[in-house]
């Protein structure tokens, strides 16, 4: 096969990507994380790649949240998942018509409820796929979107071209910190506190704001588009 085949796919799926709604496309090398996949150890040698797509938030559901995720956005959460993961069914019924075998992933589907891991992590897919870097409240950190996106992936054994990881940070950017209702982000992304987030969230769905373990405060904090340092 051609180098421009590679090529000519990675540009067909994008495209397609694009004709469906998403805002961001990436392909990854899934063997740095293939170790956290919660799949079968076939399926993890099966798929080396991941098409990642990401879907813009609305920025006006966004701003209606203060220091707690509201009903809009619960709302908002949930269509959007539905979206990304139509789509992902969408895009791997592409690639198996091209001939390949694909993988859709829930966007958002816990399968260990102690440690709240799914499938994959879409985060950590969409970092090899260079969509963004790490931040310091944990999420993948867009140029120009910032953290007002949400992920999916599909999981391929297509012969993909994969995109290079990004190089960036958050800079002097630090609008996460004082918002956080769990004071759960720290100077650096490794500081992270997850139990301090998780239990902010249980909270929130324990008092009945919302149903699920979602915030969305760090979410609307970080908009693009972010500078990173020179």
């Amino acid at each position: 096969m051609s180098d421009s085949v590679p090529r000519a796919l990675w540009a067909e799926l994008r495209d397609y990507s694009l004709s469906l709604g998403f805002n961001l496309f990436g392909v990854a090398d899934t063997s740095p994380a293939r170790d956290s996949f919660l799949l079968a150890e076939p399926l993890r040698k099966r798929f080396g790649l991941a098409v990642v797509m990401g879907k813009k938030l609305i920025d006006g559901v966004l701003e209606d949240i203060v220091d707690r995720p509201t009903h809009l956005y619960f709302h908002h959460y949930r269509q959007v998942n539905a979206f990304l993961d139509r789509g992902a069914l969408q895009m791997a019924a592409k690639i198996e018509e091209e001939g390949y075998d694909a993988l859709p992933i829930a966007a958002s589907q816990i399968i260990d409820w102690k440690n709240q891991r799914a499938h994959v992590s879409h985060k950590e897919l969409g970092r090899l796929a260079g969509l963004g870097w790490i931040g310091r409240n944990n999420l993948l950190v867009h140029p120009d979107l910032g953290s007002r996106f949400r992920l999916v992936s599909v999981l391929t054994d297509m012969p993909l071209p994969v995109d290079e990881p990004m190089k960036g940070s958050c800079g002097t950017c630090r609008a996460c910190i004082p918002v956080c209702p769990a004071q759960a982000i720290g100077e650096k992304a490794e500081d992270f506190d997850h139990r301090k987030c998780y239990e902010k969230l249980d909270e929130f769905r324990r008092n009945h704001i919302v149903s699920q373990h979602i915030c969305g405060v760090c979410v609307k904090a970080c908009r693009g588009p972010v500078l990173p340092p020179a």
